[in-house]
C-alpha cells in the first residue's frame, strides 16, 4: 500500500512545506537583496530612497508558509523600517516615503489574503484525498504477501503525483479452484474508468469463487461488461489460476500484455494459443476465451503487469525492453525484485511515467 498512495508533502497541515533546495536559495537570495537595498539607503542618506523594495518583505515570508501571521509580521517590520528609513534621510520628499508604506502596507495585506486562500483549499484537497484513499482501499484489496506456497507482491503507481485512483486493477483470491489472480487495464480515464474498475472486480471477486473453468469466469466478466448501458469502456486482463496440489497453471489473456514467466534464469512471454479481444468486445469480434496450460515449478516467477510499464517510453521514444531488464535482476523475493524493476523504469524514462502502471509478482515456493 505504500506504493499505491503518494505521501503528502507537508507532515502536518498549517506547517512550512518542504520546499525545493532552489526555491529555498531564490527565497535566500530575495532576502539579502532586501537587506542589501535597506543598508545602501542608511549608507548614501543623500536623497534617494530603495524603500519601495521592502514590499518584497512580505511576499518573500510568505512562500511557503500557510500560516497569514507570518507575512503580517514581515509586512509589519518592513513598515517600521519605511518610517525609520523617513526620519534618518529628510532630504527625501515625504510623499515618496507614504507612497513605500503604503505600497508595503497593501502588498502585506494581499500577501494574507493569498495565503489564507490557499490554506484553504489545500485542506480541501486533503479531505478530498481522505475520501479518494478509502475509495481506492475499498477497490484495490491488500493482497496477501503469502497464500500457501505463493509469495505475492503488488505495486501501483500512478502516473499523476496527485492521483490516487485510476484504471488499473488487480485482484488475488483463494478460491475452492486454487489461487486465482487478476489484472487488468480499463480503456479510459476519470469516473467512468473507476466505475468500470469497480463493475469488473466485483464481478471477478463472485465468478471466481463459483467457476470451475477460467475461460467461463471471463466470459462472465465480458457479458458483465457488454450489458452495462451506455458504456464505451472496454478492459484488457489477464486472468491465472495456480491449483493449491502441484501442477500446471492456467493463464486466459483477454487482449492483455503477455505475462512474462522467469524460470531457471530465463524469461519468456506467456502467449495466449489464440489472440481474443479486450473484455466488452468478445461479442462484437465472437470467438471465445482460451485457456493455456502453463508449467509452473519451485522457483518459477509470473509477473503480470499494465502497459504503463512496458509502454513507457525514453528521451528517445524507445518503448522499456521488459523481458530483457528482468532477466537481468535477481528473481527472488517478489518485494524486492518489483522495486528494484519500478526504480529501473523510472531511470530508464528519465521523469514520471506518461500512464499508471501495476505490477504483480508471484512466485512458486515449496
Amino acid at each position: 500500500m505504500a506504493d499505491l498512495l503518494n505521501r503528502d508533502t507537508w507532515s502536518q497541515w498549517g506547517q512550512r512545506p518542504f520546499l525545493p533546495r532552489w526555491s529555498r536559495r531564490l527565497t535566500i537570495g530575495g532576502y539579502l537583496l532586501v537587506a542589501a537595498a535597506v543598508a545602501a539607503d542608511f549608507a548614501t542618506g543623500s536623497g534617494v530612497t530603495f524603500s519601495p523594495v521592502l514590499a518584497a518583505l512580505p511576499v518573500l515570508a510568505g512562500v511557503g508558509t500557510r500560516r497569514a501571521v507570518v507575512p503580517l509580521v514581515a509586512g509589519v517590520v518592513a513598515s517600521a523600517v519605511v518610517v525609520a528609513l523617513a526620519l534618518y534621510d529628510v532630504n527625501v520628499p515625504g510623499v515618496v516615503m507614504v507612497t513605500a508604506a503604503a505600497t508595503v502596507i497593501v502588498i502585506t495585506f494581499f500577501t494574507c489574503a493569498n495565503v489564507v486562500v490557499v490554506a484553504a483549499q489545500e485542506r480541501e484537497l486533503a479531505r478530498v484525498r481522505t475520501v479518494a484513499e478509502a475509495a481506492q482501499r475499498a477497490l484495490l484489496r491488500l493482497v496477501p504477501r503469502r497464500l500457501g506456497p505463493l509469495v505475492i507482491a503488488v505495486r501501483y503507481v500512478a502516473a499523476e503525483a496527485e492521483a490516487r485512483i485510476g484504471g488499473d486493477l488487480y485482484e488475488v483470491m483463494r478460491t475452492p479452484y486454487g489461487v486465482r489472480l487478476f489484472l487488468g487495464d480499463v480503456c479510459g480515464k476519470g469516473l467512468a474508468a473507476v466505475e468500470t474498475a469497480a463493475d469488473v472486480l466485483g464481478v471477478f471477486r463472485e465468478a471466481a469463487r463459483a467457476e470451475p473453468d477460467l475461460a467461463e469466469v471471463a466470459k462472465r466478466l465480458d457479458s458483465a461488461l457488454a450489458r452495462r448501458p451506455a458504456s464505451e469502456e472496454f478492459v484488457t486482463a489477464v486472468l491465472v489460476g495456480i491449483p493449491d496440489a502441484p501442477g500446471p497453471a492456467v493463464v486466459v489473456n483477454c487482449g492483455h500484455p503477455p505475462p512474462l514467466l522467469c524460470h531457471a534464469g530465463e524469461v519468456s512471454e506467456v502467449e495466449p494459443p489464440v489472440n481474443a479481444p479486450p473484455l466488452a468486445l468478445l461479442g462484437l469480434v465472437g470467438g471465445d476465451y482460451c485457456a493455456r496450460s502453463l508449467t509452473f515449478d519451485c522457483g518459477d516467477l509470473l509477473l503480470l503487469y499494465t502497459d504503463g510499464v512496458a509502454e513507457a517510453r525514453d528521451a528517445t521514444d524507445r518503448f522499456y525492453p521488459l523481458a530483457q531488464r528482468l532477466a537481468a535482476l535477481p528473481h527472488g523475493e517478489p518485494e524486492a525484485l518489483l522495486d528494484e524493476l519500478l526504480v529501473d523504469v523510472r531511470a530508464y524514462v528519465g521523469s514520471g511515467l506518461a500512464d499508471d502502471a501495476a505490477l504483480l509478482a508471484v512466485r512458486r515456493e515449496r
